[in-house]
């Protein structure tokens, strides 16, 4: 799926990215609003990874929607 038709689909795909990242509160979810960019911020600062490992976990997870 590309970053259109996740931001487009936000609402059906907020499961899907509780299941892959389950620290992840519903009001954060809420806040990205499909913009992977801010998710992948949300997933650097929750889980201390790196910029790069927080952009590819949620690469995998976009390859996989």
């Amino acid at each position: 799926m590309n970053e259109h038709e996740i931001k487009g689909n936000w609402n059906e795909l907020k499961g899907k990215v509780k299941a892959a990242w389950g620290e992840l509160t519903d009001d954060e979810i809420d806040q990205v609003d499909g913009e992977l960019d801010q998710l992948v911020g949300v997933i650097q600062q929750k889980y201390g990874k790196s910029l790069e490992e927080a952009r590819e976990s949620v690469n995998e997870w976009q390859r996989n929607c």
